[in-house]
């Protein structure tokens, strides 16, 4: 109970920011559908192709239509903000359109043709006709079309946090990640609260413009309205100057986002988190300035956007990365923390030791015959190829997971091996055996800590965030992972930050 009163302290300022994206996208669907109704009512062809680009968007995912905007945007450039609240906004809008329009048309041409010709014999021109006769007639039938958008427009909001905008999805994902089921239900609770209030005032408001009765649907749109102030109001007074600290979507990253925001806001700032960022998407946001301060790996910026193929020493892709951030988009890389968090391919101890595999060369022997599981990005990412072609692995069988679910995988044996992470503290606990890497095709994967451009020469700022640099051996780091990720007595990962701070010192 206590830690589910914990998650439920963290709802507002993402409630506020949930609230915000909700309405800004269903006012802006309802604003493009409602005179594109019109004109499809009117003009078949119209009707074809707004329909059909309508439907069309309801079959691509809420989270790949989310996804598809951030490099569509970035493409555009020339300032427009590739992350957070502008995707979130479009492709939320796009999801709202087909119930509006799709009731609006039928609403329209199911009017009984009657009351047209009796319009039409009065001398009504087409504005009046659609001002005074067929807006209202069909006005119960598009509130119901919006009743149905604005459902779908808050559960799918909470996928935003995919892409930088804070959301009721930073509480779920979060808590799926660490297994933390406060906050998914938290989340899950206030999002299912927030569906339902809506829903039923926007009820309210259809009943009241059905039966003519007008005081219902003012009183109605009326809560609406005050609901969507109320629900807004933590993000009203913003005192200092917010600053962003990101993270992906793994424990690692939630504690040590922690540590550095608690670091910051001994420093006088005023921190927010914006968790979950792809590894895709993340240095485009601290680039962008959507981010101003997050830990990356160095292999993952390597074989990513810089698009290396070759292995150079630790300290060299650093320095490399360093240069190449700064050139690129003007971030600065302070330095590494201390410690790698590499790929590492694990497997069960005693299977390992039954198999006589220690290396990869051993592995790529057995493969044949053994399931893979990793991560959700590690298939797709230029790693697994390199280890996949210099090793000649071909498994039986290759499934991806979130990281925890990927552990869990590995204990219950629906598959043999997965791609774990050198500074995971369960490799240990759960007497995994990590294989050796002798041909080198995994880079380094140095913790490294950036700052956007914006902040970059914030001395200020900087010398808050110094002496993380060198200070955080992968021993304490393995400590700190696998409090967050145990089962038993499981922390939070504030609880981790705030143990692994005192840990080196801090």
């Amino acid at each position: 109970m206590n830690a589910f009163m914990e998650a439920l302290a963290r709802v507002p300022p993402l409630l506020a920011s949930h609230v915000l994206l909700s309405a800004c996208a269903l006012a802006l669907g309802i604003a493009i559908s409602l005179p594109l109704a019109v004109l499809s009512a009117r003009h078949p062809r119209v009707a074809r192709v707004s329909l059909g680009f309508s439907s069309l968007v309801q079959t691509i995912p809420a989270l790949a239509l989310l996804a598809l905007f951030y490099p569509l945007l970035l493409w555009l450039g020339h300032g427009i903000p590739a992350l957070g609240f502008l995707p979130s906004l479009i492709a939320l809008t796009l999801y709202a359109l087909l119930p509006i329009l799709r009731n609006g048309v039928a609403g329209l041409r199911g009017l009984d043709p009657a009351v047209i010709e009796a319009s039409d014999a009065v001398g009504m021109t087409r504005a009046q006709k659609l001002r005074l006769v067929e807006a209202p007639l069909a006005a119960p039938i598009v509130v119901a079309g919006i009743r149905t958008a604005a459902v779908w427009t808050i559960g799918a909001a909470t996928l935003s946090t995919t892409v930088g905008q804070p959301s009721l999805g930073d509480l779920i994902f979060a808590g799926l990640q660490t297994q933390a089921w406060a906050l998914v239900l938290a989340g899950c609770v206030a999002g299912a609260a927030l569906a339902l209030g809506t829903d039923t005032l926007i009820g309210a408001i259809e009943r009241g413009v059905a039966t003519r009765r007008r005081w219902l649907w003012a009183v109605a749109t009326a809560l609406l309205a005050a609901g969507v102030i109320a629900g807004t109001a933590p993000m009203w007074s913003r005192g200092q100057p917010v600053v962003v600290v990101g993270a992906k979507n793994f424990s690692e990253q939630f504690i040590l986002a922690r540590l550095i925001g608690a670091r910051l806001e001994r420093a006088g700032y005023r921190v927010e988190y914006r968790d979950g960022l792809g590894s895709g998407v993340a240095f485009g946001a601290i680039a962008g300035g959507d981010v101003d301060v997050y830990v990356d790996y160095a292999g993952t910026l390597w074989t990513g956007p810089m698009a290396r193929t070759d292995v150079a020493p630790r300290a060299a892709t650093v320095a490399a990365i360093g240069r190449w951030a700064e050139a690129t988009g003007g971030v600065r890389v302070l330095g590494a923390l201390g410690f790698e968090n590499a790929y590492a391919f694990a497997m069960r101890g005693d299977d390992a030791r039954a198999w006589r595999i220690v290396t990869l060369d051993d592995l790529a022997r057995a493969a044949p015959g053994l399931r893979l599981g990793s991560d959700l990005e590690f298939l797709d990412r230029a790693e697994w190829r390199a280890v996949r072609d210099r090793y000649g692995l071909r498994f039986a069988d290759t499934t991806p997971y979130s990281p925890t679910f990927m552990y869990r995988a590995l204990a219950s044996k629906r598959v043999d091996v997965i791609s774990a992470f050198s500074s995971d503290g369960r490799i240990a606990a759960d007497g995994l055996r990590m294989l050796s890497d002798p041909r080198h095709a995994i880079p380094g994967y140095d913790a490294i800590l950036l700052v956007s451009p914006a902040r970059a020469t914030d001395a200020r700022f900087t010398a808050a965030l110094a002496p993380l640099i060198g200070r955080v051996p992968v021993e304490a780091m393995r400590a700190a992972n696998y409090q967050v990720d145990r089962d038993a007595d499981k922390r939070t990962p504030e609880a981790a930050a705030r143990w692994l701070a005192a840990r080196i010192g801090l």
